[in-house]
């Protein structure tokens, strides 16, 4: 392995506060580059996220992810918000916050049962149709735990593999042990089974990719640092509050999966 030195943070250095239209590009572009969500130029996503901070077109790329999307308005909704890209809002999706409570099982219910009843067979509903009844909330570790294995995991509706489509899918974390060229080392989390259930793994090595053509969702990255991860791509870096929160909020929804996993 050809490693580099990583530069310190800032002392105190956490997730950067930014537009809401960004924060989202940050952590939908993951999927988008490989085809599995959202429109089909991942790299405009990318460059104005990182370069051109051009709103209005992220706004509109955002509007295209179809799985992800109706989610904000929900939340925005639900909060007496007008924007479903507010960034209050991108984060209680991506990665929990208290905007979900307002989030009745009604509200979440008729959002479900208008967008998923009719793809799914009657049994496969009955168990979505209960989960905001047991306190499920619309963020995307919901979204990845219990609606991917119901409709199919991918756009072309794979099963194979499954559990580490999830834990790809899904927003994880890991701490950050060092730089690889374009790609950081980290000890990530992963989704496991444990006597049939979903649980979270030991930490282990997984090498991620965090810059492209010299741009960086994480540029001032640091060994120790703890950064948020989608599929392969690196989305930000946490800082404890933030990282506090994916973690009880993934928890919480992978107890809810397991009543019907």
């Amino acid at each position: 392995m050809v490693t580099g030195t990583l530069a310190p943070a800032p002392p105190g250095a956490a997730s950067t506060e930014v537009a809401g239209p960004i924060l989202f590009a940050r952590y939908a572009f993951g999927p988008n580059r490989l085809g599995y969500c959202g429109p089909d130029d991942a790299s405009e996503l990318f460059d104005q996220a990182t370069r051109g901070g051009d709103l209005g077109a992220l706004r509109r790329q955002a509007e295209q992810f179809e799985g992800a999307y109706p989610y904000l308005q929900l939340i925005a909704t639900a909060n007496g918000l007008g924007d479903p890209l507010d960034a209050r809002v991108v984060e209680a999706y991506w990665l929990g916050n208290e905007l979900l409570e307002a989030v009745t099982p009604t509200l979440l219910g008729r959002s479900l049962d208008d967008r998923f009843r009719r793809r799914l067979s009657a049994d496969g509903w009955r168990w979505l149709a209960d989960k905001p009844n047991v306190g499920a909330l619309p963020m995307h570790a919901f979204h990845v735990l219990d609606v991917f294995p119901r409709l199919g995991l991918l756009r072309s509706g794979a099963t194979d593999n499954a559990l580490a489509i999830m834990d790809s899918c899904r927003v994880r974390w890991g701490r950050v042990l060092e730089q690889d060229g374009d790609y950081l080392v980290v000890s990530a989390v992963p989704l496991a089974l444990e006597g049939g259930k979903l649980a979270l793994g030991e930490p282990r090595p997984e090498r991620i990719r965090a810059w492209q053509d010299g741009a960086s969702f994480v540029d001032r990255v640091a060994p120790g640092d703890v950064v948020s991860i989608h599929w392969d791509w690196a989305c930000d870096r946490l800082d404890q509050p933030r990282l506090a929160a994916l973690r009880a909020w993934t928890g919480r929804e992978m107890g809810i999966a397991n009543l019907t996993f």
